[in-house]
């Protein structure tokens, strides 16, 4: 496992596959929020420590922008957000991102870490890479965790309690740090999602291609593809389990068929989605 800091230093899983001339990849990119109280939690879950100990598919991991106060500790970060954020408000939003199993898990992880960099900006943030095995057929599902405050550093030193207070905009250094969230209306934050969505698109084309690699992926929808809106129906550990040989084996040979439909794989609880 794969630790980088300085500056900036099971979930829904989907794989969508299309037929054609072009090699499709894995394409999916989610964002959600996390209330008070989950931040500390669930940076212990993207971490693996404490209760998720057991769970051996950590890559690598980073983070970067912390404030003092937090002593280059995310998990002190999450910590004072949980105690100081104000009751309503989010802790973490975080982005969730597919990883190709073109690249190498030396590619993979600075492709990780790069994006992290770009998704978090100047704020606080952190990041793992997870690369679980598929229950079934043993595909490799390489994916970057990605939490980010939403607290804009402004240069202010402040007091963890500060930090998280209200902002002044006439009085800055009375009040706390600016969200980025903030004064935005809810159809400008739903078109800043499909921006960054788009963006990730591309990115992850670019060094495909940067790579050698002929795959690309497609952030449209099956619908705006003109695909059948065909879903796999999720399974879940239980079904899975439940699976003979012979019905593993059509599932499987189903999708390597790389049929057009959406695949969706086990994992941890669904945190809160922006709006």
């Amino acid at each position: 496992m794969k630790e980088t800091r300085g500056k900036h230093a099971h979930l829904p899983f989907l794989q969508t596959y299309q037929k054609g001339e072009m090699d499709v990849a894995s394409f999916y990119w989610e964002i959600k929020s996390g209330k008070k109280g989950s931040g500390r939690k669930h940076g212990n879950y993207i971490n693996r420590v404490g209760c998720y100990a057991d769970r051996e598919d950590l890559i690598a991991r980073g983070h970067g922008n912390l404030p003092s106060w937090a002593n280059d500790m995310p998990a002190n970060f999450w910590s004072m957000a949980d105690k100081h954020e104000r009751s309503n408000g989010a802790v973490y939003h975080e982005v969730v991102v597919a990883l190709p199993n073109e690249l190498s898990l030396e590619q993979n992880a600075e492709l990780a870490r790069s994006y992290a960099q770009e998704a978090a900006g100047s704020k606080p943030y952190e990041y793992a890479i997870h690369r679980p095995v598929a229950a079934i057929g043993g595909c490799p599902q390489p994916h970057v965790h990605i939490m980010v405050s939403g607290r804009m550093p402004d240069g202010i030193e402040r007091s963890p309690e500060q930090h998280f207070r209200r902002y002044n905009p006439t009085y800055p250094e009375l009040g706390g740090c600016k969200k980025d969230s903030g004064g935005k209306t809810r159809g400008a934050l739903a078109a800043e999602v499909r921006a960054r969505k788009a963006s990730w698109a591309e990115i992850l084309n670019a060094t495909l291609e940067h790579h050698g690699h002929d795959a690309r992926v497609d952030p449209r929808s099956n619908a705006e593809r003109g695909l059948p809106p065909a879903t796999e129906r999720h399974l879940g550990p239980q079904r899975t389990r439940a699976l003979d040989a012979e019905g593993k084996a059509m599932l499987v040979a189903r999708r390597e068929g790389r049929t057009p439909r959406l695949m969706a794989f086990a994992g941890a609880p669904h945190a809160g989605a922006l709006p």
